[in-house]
């Protein structure tokens, strides 16, 4: 029988209730968790209407606008910088070029920033997971100055040296080093209906400068590489990110494959000692990258995307048509594309995740994968909310957020397809399907990490609800 509308907001305000409790239990049961490959500074600044149009007017609006509709797609001049920012800002739509010129960088630094944060992928899920959830955290630094250690939180994290000839784990904090890089991404930040010129925002998003040579060649330091046996002794679960920079070819004679070499050794050493593995994948520009990303899938146990970066894995994969409606928002063609996915790749979890809604494809079964997926919003919820999460109060707070009501008909699309939907859950004979509808933050403070805080927090919730 058709639940009414009153009867579904009640149904998933109760899910998630339960999946917050039962998630928060079962955090404590994590041994701990490695993340890899980038961490850097993250400066965030909201950006000005007048200030912004000032700048642009000063180095030259028309040249601006003309890159802004050939787009670059790297920062060579304040042209390029400010043209990237203003085509983000139309599209409405997270942009990240690299900064090239040392010029540039000196004005990026000058301009300054509102605040600092801690950044890259593993370094904003180890605030999470050590800071807030209060699991060992186990995180690679690229470079370890410290401005950088300052912005990772107290709590158990963790980072490897060696010294004196002694392995030791010691929170970032312990083990500055001075004469390191400031590694920073400037992120500027603008909100739904933001205008600038005649250009207006159709939805809250950011535009990433990014000044960092390290990450960008996915640099892995030698106490990393040499002592990787003795850092995976302490975790049950690792977290691998900051893959979709690599290039095919770097002026030293290295290439991509020279770094997805060390990556597959280590992913070897996880699979040996069964420690379950994610992928935060991210949209990688290079192709021939992203179809050696595919094939070392079948290593990891589990895969996090967007519909970006599923569609980019289509055209990989050879199906054109399917990459396009992926792109347009058809649920179906969604389910399709993560279904062809794992056909592919025999990976046994793939986590989608788009604006209001969150899927998760599994070769095993339980309600647990929904729960995780609930706690995942809530995270994800508060994080918009807050900008930073500090507590699980936080977390909890985002109870009152509204559910995303438009994907109540979505559900509805899919009982007609599959039948029973029982509680976002769908049996597909072989595989399981779960489908959950997010919240919504109507006015969110901050974009950035909010992508990493939900697939972590589900991978990770998940495994401690399964314990």
């Amino acid at each position: 029988m058709k639940k009414s509308l009153k009867e579904k907001i009640r149904l998933w305000k109760s899910l998630y209730v339960n999946a917050f409790e039962n998630a928060t239990n079962a955090l404590p049961r994590v041994r701990g968790v490695l993340l890899a490959y980038n961490t850097n500074i993250d400066a965030i600044k909201y950006l000005d209407k007048e200030d912004l149009e000032e700048r642009v007017e000063k180095v030259g609006k028309k040249r601006v606008f003309e890159l802004m509709e050939n787009p670059p797609e790297k920062v060579t001049s304040l042209e390029e910088l400010f043209a990237g920012i203003l085509r983000s800002i139309k599209l409405g739509k997270a942009m990240e070029w690299f900064v090239e010129d040392r010029g540039v960088r000196n004005y990026l630094r000058e301009w300054g920033w509102d605040e600092l944060r801690i950044g890259g992928q593993a370094g904003i899920m180890a605030n999470l997971l050590g800071g807030v959830y209060r699991i060992p955290t186990i995180v690679h630094v690229p470079q370890n100055p410290k401005l950088q250690a300052e912005l990772f939180v107290d709590g158990p994290i963790y980072v490897p040296v060696f010294e004196e000839g002694e392995f030791k784990l010691v929170h970032p904090k312990e083990a500055v080093k001075e004469n390191e890089e400031e590694l920073i991404h400037y992120i500027f930040e603008f909100s739904r209906g933001f205008q600038v010129f005649d250009i207006v925002a159709p939805r809250e998003n950011r535009f990433i400068a990014n000044a960092d040579d390290y990450n960008a060649r996915v640099y892995i330091r030698d106490e990393f590489k040499e002592h990787f046996n003795k850092i995976v002794k302490n975790v049950d679960l690792a977290i691998i990110s900051g893959l979709q920079v690599l290039k095919e070819f770097y002026e030293d004679g290295t290439t991509y494959k020279d770094v997805l070499n060390e990556v597959e050794a280590q992913l070897d050493v996880l699979n040996e000692r069964n420690i379950k593995s994610h992928f935060e994948f991210a949209y990688t520009a290079n192709k021939k990258v992203r179809e050696t990303l595919i094939n070392l899938l079948p290593k990891f146990t589990s895969v996090g995307l967007n519909e970006v970066e599923l569609a980019s894995l289509m055209e990989i994969i050879g199906d054109e048509e399917l990459a396009r409606e992926v792109l347009e928002g058809h649920v179906f063609s969604v389910i399709d594309a993560i279904h062809l996915l794992m056909d592919e790749t025999g990976i046994q979890r793939i986590h989608f995740h788009t604006y209001g809604y969150y899927m998760a494809l599994t070769q095993y079964r339980g309600e647990k994968v929904r729960d995780a997926l609930l706690f995942a919003a809530l995270a994800a919820a508060a994080k918009a909310m807050y900008g930073n999460l500090e507590n699980l109060s936080q977390i909890r707070d985002a109870l009152s957020v509204p559910t995303n009501e438009k994907a109540f008909f979505i559900e509805e699309e899919l009982e007609k397809e599959f039948g029973e939907v029982e509680n976002g859950v769908i049996d597909m004979t072989d595989r399981q399907l779960t489908f959950i509808p997010t919240k919504i933050v109507a006015s969110p403070k901050s974009t950035v990490g909010i992508g990493d805080t939900i697939s972590s927090s589900a991978f990770v919730s998940e495994f401690a609800i399964r314990q």
